[in-house]
């Protein structure tokens, strides 16, 4: 299904507008092209299943399940359920905002948040064929922990405060409404839907998200393909394959305007590693590509404000730091033979 936008940015880019594919320019327009089309064709589809799937969910029930529960639980179930859905950063929105207007704990919502983007079945299957179970562990393990500790940070500071007022708003209201409700009181289903009602709501979800965000989307990946095009393709190997502790960071900082998603980073996983990157090095610059790009903190800054996109930025870099620096040191251990 995916390949007809590459088929179709082909015939734009090659045919109708005749470049090269050889060139930088050529490059560029066609992963602007096809990023873009496969993108907002995406956003359509998932934010319309799933708001039509959130219709007929009771978030209430989700929120008093997660409250009955340690909190460490909440961090590990938001991040778990994270992992398990294919989303990225921007279509993760919807639920983001349903999370926050049921009262749940911003931690665990951001846990979610944190996780989505970095994990979904797909790589997994793609990391497990290319680089081995070692290396699918490692990076399970690193992803869903970056969102158990951003989600336990963000809670500790209170992050729902900088919420943007419509999402705040909910959520305190949703939070004083659990606070005041009697112990032990069940919570009632959620009443049933129609079809045509489901899709009314499906459908206003629909054009008040894209409706919002389409033109941030054009300017992410507009940036993300002039570097696709213009960076040579050895240029992060022969800069940053050395090892030194601040190949890291850089890793990090040089993988923040790109754009992609898990999926389609692993394959330039694979190949960073072949061409002598160092693996923390390599899994640092791709998790910072997938889950704290600017493209996905422009479409994020829909519902969050600045204070907090900062401080979810900070989070993000310091960890994957962190974890560049870690696998790095225990790399001839861990990926023996590999």
């Amino acid at each position: 299904m995916l390949e007809l936008f590459t088929h179709l940015a082909n015939w734009l880019t090659y045919d109708l507008m005749g470049l090269n594919p050889g060139t930088k320019l050529g490059t560029s327009v066609h992963f602007f092209i096809e990023d873009t089309t496969k993108i907002l064709f995406l956003l359509v589809v998932m934010i319309y299943v799933i708001a039509l799937a959130r219709a007929s969910l009771n978030l209430e029930r989700v929120r008093a399940y997660i409250q009955q529960k340690n909190q460490m639980v909440g961090y590990v179930f938001g991040s778990g359920f994270g992992a398990i859905t294919p989303f990225c950063s921007c279509s993760s929105i919807p639920l983001f905002l349903g999370f926050t207007s049921a009262g749940i704990p911003i931690g665990i919502t951001m846990a979610f948040l944190f996780t989505s983007p970095i994990i979904n079945e797909v790589a997994v299957i793609m990391l497990w064929s290319l680089l081995g179970w070692k290396f699918t562990l490692a990076y399970i393990v690193v992803g869903m922990a970056v969102g158990v500790i951003g989600g336990m940070i963000l809670d500790a500071v209170k992050g729902e405060r900088w919420l943007k007022d419509f999402a705040a708003k909910a959520y305190q209201k949703a939070a004083e409404q659990a606070r005041d409700a009697p112990e032990g009181v069940v919570v009632p289903e959620a009443p049933k839907l129609t079809l045509a009602e489901r899709h009314q709501f499906a459908k206003g979800e629909l054009m008040d998200i894209v409706g919002r965000i389409w033109k941030w989307v054009l300017i992410g990946v507009g940036l993300g393909a002039a570097l696709h095009g213009f960076v040579p393709d050895d240029w992060f190997a022969e800069n940053l394959g050395s090892g030194q502790w601040w190949s890291v960071p850089a890793a990090v900082f040089a993988g923040l305007p790109l754009y992609s998603n898990a999926t389609g980073v692993i394959p330039v996983m694979e190949s960073l590693i072949i061409k002598g990157l160092p693996v923390g090095t390599t899994l640092a610059f791709c998790m910072s590509t997938v889950a704290a790009s600017f493209p996905e903190f422009i479409m994020l800054k829909q519902v969050m404000t600045f204070r907090l996109l900062v401080m979810i930025f900070a989070i993000l870099l310091a960890n994957f730091m962190v974890v560049g620096w870690v696998i790095n040191i225990v790399s001839p251990w861990l990926f023996a033979g590999f």
